[in-house]
């Protein structure tokens, strides 16, 4: 059976793994549990941990950030609930025309999980405790533009323990890249078209890592207001990066955008079921039982008119759609790296895009049945319907069902021809037998008119220095196909259609089947039948 990469040798035009969409989580690992929170308030010079010293940090944050925004000339935007941010800065990041910056400051309220403090009183003593608890408080949104990264933003939490969000996209990484390198390419969104150089961008997706995505992070922290100093960073409160959601994805762009979208059409009819734990778990090389947690189901969410397909592992996620009447992609999305057995350090982001691309390699595997019956829909109207060959020339049709066309095909099957070739006079005889002619009926220019479309369709080519031909491995695989065809199939079930004739017990009983059903859905819609 053949591999993916065989069946989309000839159809796809670029073919690229690449990280997508990443959220990283910032955290202070010396910073988490109420101890560590005395200790820190101590490190900063007050003896009694008062949440008013929490508070009035806060406040100075806040006054760091409006302060830094006025130097700047940057805008401060409130975020309302319920509206899409990156909607409100696509605006901004247009008329933004500097090569890296911050472009826009926004503020939210949205949940965390912070310290908050109970008064505890012995006699005339009063001391605090501390939780950690779900709270609604104001995050800093720095939108940026990178030099290395491009459209990029890094949330800031102004309570303690101080957790920041960052977001960044690899496509946009490899496309920077690909621009200092001075390598030419076409853009979709979120992804590539084409390439000059497609080798050279595939080894450039292969290059992120942790280190690009630690040394950008380090960068930011010493341009924008921070809530910790250097000092406190070197006496152990310093942040450290992990994985909080990944997204992998795989772009395959199609020579005939409509072949593509064909087949993506046909890979949703047929994989309605990849969602089953007896499926996914094919896909994930993992053994889901009833204790496994979460829902494993299939989805296909219609957008308009772009459908997308959807199968679920626990809180992983892989979605498969047509983007932009182009390119299939496939994404596998990793919203716990816990739950595929790798934990959640930044280190660990090159085993987690290894096992996300093959994720992506073993559900398109999975599908490539119903690409290899897509993909040739092209080439059977090609064989059937008249063509023009690569170097212009016309060619006629073979149309299936035709006697003349049929009999070619049962020719060509002939052993004689592995080992001598087949010449005019040679395959001219067969022509005749299989048609039941005499020989002189059919001619020597039927047959040279048969040979020449037969070569034009790729079926058969000409042996060097000679007037014989050969069967090229595609006419051999078409003409035992369809010869197969012709002999098991069509003539049994055209025999079936005569009204006297005997059939086997199995199809006579599938066709009265067929009438009954028929029938009944007839007489359900209440359609008269007139008889001719």
């Amino acid at each position: 059976m053949p591999t993916l990469n065989e069946l989309l040798k000839e159809h796809v035009t670029l073919d690229i793994e690449c990280i997508d969409r990443i959220y990283l989580n910032g955290y202070i690992p010396n910073l988490q549990t109420s101890g560590q929170l005395v200790y820190f308030l101590q490190h900063l010079g007050y003896v009694i941990p008062s949440p008013s010293i929490l508070r009035d940090l806060t406040v100075a944050y806040k006054g760091a950030v409006e302060a830094f925004a006025e130097q700047e000339g940057i805008e401060v935007i409130q975020f309302e609930r319920h509206v899409r941010k990156d909607d409100v800065v696509a605006a901004y990041r247009q008329g933004y025309a500097k090569p890296e910056g911050v472009v826009v400051i926004g503020v939210a309220q949205e949940k965390a999980q912070a310290f908050k403090a109970s008064k505890r009183t012995a006699g005339k003593l009063v001391g605090f405790d501390y939780s950690r608890v779900s709270v609604f408080v104001n995050h800093t949104y720095f939108y940026l533009e990178d030099e290395e990264f491009g459209p990029a933003f890094i949330k800031v939490c102004s309570y303690a323990p101080y957790t920041v969000k960052v977001c960044l996209n690899g496509h946009e990484w490899a496309k920077r890249q690909l621009g200092k390198r001075g390598i030419a390419f076409e853009a979709l969104d979120n992804g590539f078209l084409s390439c000059a150089d497609p080798q050279a961008l595939q080894a450039i997706c292969d290059e992120l890592g942790p280190e690009q995505i630690q040394a950008f992070f380090e960068k930011w922290q010493k341009r924008l207001p921070w809530r910790l100093s250097e000092h406190d960073q070197q006496a152990g409160f310093a942040y450290r990066l992990s994985v909080w959601q990944a997204e992998f994805s795989r772009t395959q762009v199609f020579a005939n955008s409509m072949q593509g979208r064909q087949w993506f059409e046909a890979v949703i009819r047929d994989n309605l079921d990849v969602g089953r734990p007896d499926r996914i778990q094919l896909v994930f090389e993992r053994r889901v039982t009833k204790a496994t947690p979460g829902l494993f189901r299939t989805q296909v969410v219609q957008e308009g008119v772009n459908p997308s397909l959807h199968a679920y592992y626990k809180t992983t996620h892989i979605k498969q759609y047509f983007k932009e009447q182009r390119a299939l992609r496939t994404e596998t999305t990793i919203n716990n790296p816990k739950d595929v057995g790798i934990n959640k350090d930044i280190s660990n982001l090159p085993r987690l895009q290894q096992l996300g691309r093959a994720l992506n390699r073993r559900l398109l595997d999975a599908q490539h049945v119903s690409l290899a019956s897509v993909l040739s829909t092209q080439t059977l109207e090609q064989l059937v319907q008249p063509s023009v060959s690569a170097d212009g020339q016309h060619a006629p049709a073979l149309r299936l069902g035709q006697p003349r066309v049929m009999a070619l095909f049962h020719a060509l099957t002939s052993f004689s021809h592995l080992a001598q070739g087949l010449t005019n006079h040679s395959l001219r005889r067969q022509m005749a037998d299989l048609l039941g002619l005499d020989p002189a009926a059919y001619t020597p220019a039927q047959m040279s008119y048969d040979l020449r479309r037969l070569r034009l369709k790729g079926l058969i080519q000409r042996m060097a220095n000679s007037y014989r031909y050969q069967l090229t491995p595609f006419g051999r695989h078409i003409a035992l196909l369809f010869a197969k065809l012709d002999a098991r199939l069509f003539r049994r079930l055209f025999v079936a259609l005569e009204p006297h004739a005997w059939l086997p017990d199995p199809i006579r009983q599938a066709l009265a089947q067929l009438d009954g059903a028929l029938n009944t859905a007839i007489i359900d819609a209440n359609i008269e039948v007139v008889a001719a």
